[in-house]
């Protein structure tokens, strides 16, 4: 079975991810706390065109392969799409990004607000994200 994946949504989705980043680390938001914990000088920034390529290349494939998840969830266990959508992004962040943050940053000796600021925006991305395609059901 090849999931239907609803492209548009995949799309708006990879959108919503600059958008929640952008008001996240926004400096009346975190981005002040993020600057002092992550050792990020104001004024030092590097060139950030290929950073946000890279984002968005990336935040294209999570939006796709959550997508893709959502349709094989709620093909398996019917029910609401909007919901099967929310509790994908949960799982797909707790068992994949979190885990990956945490054991990344734990041998880094990055701080642990640093690491629980990363971890709970990756959350409210993927719950958008999640959102997003929820109500694009196809």
């Amino acid at each position: 079975m090849v999931p239907e994946i609803n492209w548009i949504a995949v799309v708006v989705a990879t959108i919503s991810t600059m958008v929640v980043g952008s008001i996240w680390y926004t400096p009346k938001v975190f981005g002040n706390y993020w600057m002092k914990v992550a050792k990020v000088k104001p004024g030092e920034a590097k060139n950030a065109v290929l950073p946000i390529l890279v984002t968005l290349v990336v935040s294209f494939i999570s939006a796709w392969v959550l997508a893709g998840a959502t349709y094989l969830s709620f093909d398996f266990y019917g029910g609401s799409y909007l919901s099967n959508a929310l509790l994908t992004a949960v799982i797909l962040w707790g068992g994949f990004t979190a885990a990956r943050f945490i054991t990344h940053d734990a041998f880094e000796g990055r701080p642990v607000g640093l690491t629980v600021l990363n971890c709970v925006h990756e959350l409210v991305t993927f719950m958008v994200m999640g959102m997003i395609i929820g109500l694009f059901a196809i």
